[in-house]
C-alpha cells in the first residue's frame, strides 16, 4: 500500500476539475478534505465516528463527517460536498450493520479512491471484543408477519454492501387483487405488489420490484380483497454493480391461503400461521425460499421452507375495514372489508439482524477506538508511534468514563430505572449499565406510530409509575406522540443522545457523560 503523501500528490494531479465542479454544492458544519492538506484526509459517516477518528488521529489527521451534526443517520441523504469529501480521502469509517442510510453507504463505496481502506467499524470491532446484541422484533401479532428478507452477502458472486437484490413479482393468480405496500413515516402507501394493473417484463417489472441491500429485510402489510386461494409468482436478481447485468437468484410461486382452509391444498403439508416469516433471496444459495420463525423463537426456531410444500395462511381474524383515507382508496371503498396480514413496523425500515448502537456501551467505543488506530497506522506507518500513544491516552479517558456512567446511573433506584424514549437505539447502554429498556415510541425514527404502539406506550408509563420520558435532540420534530403522552400523563421530558451531537454536546465523551445525568437527574425525582 503506498504511503498517504504519495495519495496525495495523485489527488492533486487528478481531481482539480472535480473540486471545481462540486465547490459551490451543499453546506456542511464540518472542514473539508482537501488535496492541499499534508495531513491524513479521513471521512467517517457520522460525527460520534469522527470524534472517535480524531481522538485517535491527533494532528496527523483531517476529519469530517458526511452526516452533520444534529442528523439522522438513519434518513440522511448525501449532498455534492458529502462526495466531494469522500474523493479526497484516504481513509473511510462507517459503523454499518445497516445503521446509515443506504444512500450515504452507496455515496461512499462508490466515490472512495480505490486502495483507500473502507472499514466498518460495528463489524470490525468485534474482532476487539466488542459486545454485540440481536434485534429483538415483536412477534406477538395474532397472524402470520410476513416481510422480505436477504440471506447471506454474495461475496463470492463479488457482491458488497453497496450492491442491491431486486425481488420482483412477476405474475399472480387469485380470485381478487393482492398487494404487498409499506406505510410510510407520513401515512403515505409505498406498493412493492399490485397484481390488479398487470407485471410489465418490457421495464423489468419495476413497479412491482422491491430493493434491497445484502444481509438486511424489511416489513410490509398484505392485503387481500377477495377469500380463496392466491398465488405469486417471483423472482430475483443481485445487481453486483450498475455497470454489471443483475445475476439471477432464482424464482418461486408462493401460496396464500385468504380465509380459506390452508390445509385443503394436495401436497402442501406446511403451513404458516403465526410469528415471523420472509419471502428471502438467499446470495450464497442463489436460491428464492420462506425463511420462518413460527415460535417466535429467533435463530433458535428459523428454519427454511420449500414454497412448494408450504401454504402462508391469511385467516378470517386477519378482516379489516379499509380506513376513510383517500391514500388507501387503492384498497376499496371505505367500510369495505379486505383481508390483510399487518406491516407491524409502520415506516420505511431496513435493518439488519444486530442492533448497530454499539457505541452506547462504552467498552465498545473503546474496541473502535483500537481499530481506528489500527487502520491509521496501517495507512500512514510512520505515525504508527502517535497514533498508539493517542490511542492510549484516549482508552484511559474511556475507561474512566465507563466507571463514571456505571456510578452515575447506579445512583438510580432500581425500581426507577427504566428508559422510554423515541426509538429502539439504547439497547446496549441498558444491558451495559442496568437500565430496563421499558418502552420506545417505535422501533426506527423513520416509523410513524400506530395507535396500538400508543396505548403500549401509556400502559406501560402508568404501569411502572415512570417520572419521566426522554427525547433525543435531531428527533424532536418527529416526535409528538411522546411528547403528547407525557403532557397527558404529567412527566418530565428529558433529553438524551442516540446518533448525532448537536451544538450543545459536541464530543462522545460528553454525550455519555450528559446522558448519565440526565438518567440519573430525571429518574431519581418527581415533576
Amino acid at each position: 500500500m503506498p504511503p498517504a503523501d504519495t495519495w496525495i500528490k495523485s489527488r492533486r494531479l487528478m481531481l482539480p476539475l472535480l473540486a471545481a465542479l462540486l465547490a459551490g454544492g451543499g453546506c456542511h458544519s464540518e472542514v473539508a478534505l482537501s488535496a492541499n492538506d499534508d495531513r491524513l484526509q479521513v471521512i467517517t459517516t457520522t460525527g460520534i465516528l469522527r470524534d472517535l477518528a480524531r481522538n485517535v488521529g491527533g494532528d496527523r489527521v483531517t476529519v469530517t463527517s458526511m452526516v452533520p451534526d444534529g442528523a439522522d443517520p438513519h434518513s440522511y441523504e448525501p449532498s455534492l460536498r458529502d462526495i466531494r469529501d469522500v474523493v479526497y480521502a484516504d481513509v473511510a469509517f462507517s459503523n454499518y450493520l445497516l445503521l446509515e442510510e443506504q444512500a450515504v453507504i452507496k455515496a461512499l463505496d462508490a466515490n472512495l479512491r480505490e486502495g483507500a481502506p473502507n472499514i466498518s467499524l460495528a463489524e470490525g470491532a468485534v474482532k476487539y471484543a466488542a459486545e454485540i446484541i440481536p434485534l429483538v422484533e415483536d412477534v406477538s401479532l395474532d397472524t402470520i408477519w410476513l416481510g422480505m428478507r436477504v440471506r447471506g452477502t454474495g461475496a463470492t458472486l463479488g457482491a458488497n454492501r453497496s450492491s442491491e437484490v431486486l425481488l420482483s413479482a412477476t405474475g399472480a393468480d387469485g380470485p381478487g387483487r393482492m398487494f404487498a405496500y409499506l406505510t410510510e413515516s407520513f401515512g403515505n402507501p409505498s406498493f412493492y405488489v399490485d397484481s390488479g394493473d398487470g407485471f410489465d417484463p418490457a421495464n423489468g417489472y419495476r413497479d412491482d420490484t422491491a430493493t434491497l441491500p445484502p444481509d438486511a429485510h424489511t416489513h410490509m402489510s398484505w392485503a387481500f380483497t377477495e377469500p380463496g386461494i392466491y398465488k405469486l409468482k417471483m423472482r430475483a436478481r443481485l445487481a453486483v454493480d450498475p455497470q454489471t447485468a443483475p445475476l439471477p437468484m432464482g424464482e418461486q410461486t408462493f401460496t396464500f391461503a385468504v380465509g380459506v382452509d390452508p390445509y385443503s391444498l394436495p401436497g402442501m403439508p406446511e403451513v404458516l400461521n403465526g410469528g415471523h416469516a420472509d419471502l428471502t433471496v438467499d446470495l450464497d444459495q442463489r436460491q428464492l425460499y420462506l425463511f420462518a420463525d413460527p415460535e417466535g423463537g429467533g435463530d433458535a426456531t428459523q428454519r427454511v421452507y420449500d414454497p412448494a410444500r408450504t401454504v402462508i395462511e391469511v385467516p378470517n381474524k386477519a378482516l379489516l375495514e379499509v380506513p376513510g383515507d383517500r391514500r388507501f382508496r387503492f384498497l376499496g371503498r371505505p367500510g369495505t372489508q379486505v383481508y390483510q396480514l399487518p406491516q407491524a413496523v409502520l415506516g420505511k425500515h431496513v435493518h439488519g439482524e444486530i442492533d448497530p448502537h454499539l457505541w452506547q456501551n462504552v467498552r465498545n467505543a473503546i474496541a473502535y477506538v483500537q481499530l481506528i488506530r489500527d487502520t491509521l497506522i496501517g495507512v500512514d506507518p510512520g505515525g504508527a508511534a502517535d497514533y498508539r500513544t493517542n490511542a492510549s491516552v484516549y482508552t484511559r479517558q474511556l475507561e474512566e468514563l465507563d466507571t463514571y456512567v456505571r456510578d452515575t446511573i447506579a445512583q438510580i433506584p432500581p425500581s426507577r430505572r427504566h428508559l422510554v424514549t423515541t426509538h429502539d437505539a439504547f439497547g446496549y447502554l441498558g444491558q451495559a449499565y442496568g437500565v430496563q429498556i421499558s418502552g420506545f415510541v417505535t422501533p426506527n425514527p423513520a416509523a410513524e406510530p400506530s395507535l396500538a404502539d400508543r396505548r403500549r406506550l401509556t400502559e406501560t408509563i402508568r404501569n411502572l409509575r415512570i417520572p419521566a420520558v426522554f427525547l433525543e435532540p435531531n428527533l424532536a420534530a418527529r416526535s409528538a406522540t411522546l411528547t403528547e403522552v407525557a403532557r397527558e400523563e404529567d412527566l418530565r421530558v428529558c433529553p438524551i443522545y442516540g446518533d448525532a451531537f448537536d451544538r450543545d454536546v459536541t464530543t462522545y465523551a460528553e454525550m455519555m457523560r450528559f446522558n448519565a445525568e440526565s438518567l440519573r437527574d430525571c429518574l431519581t425525582t418527581n415533576k
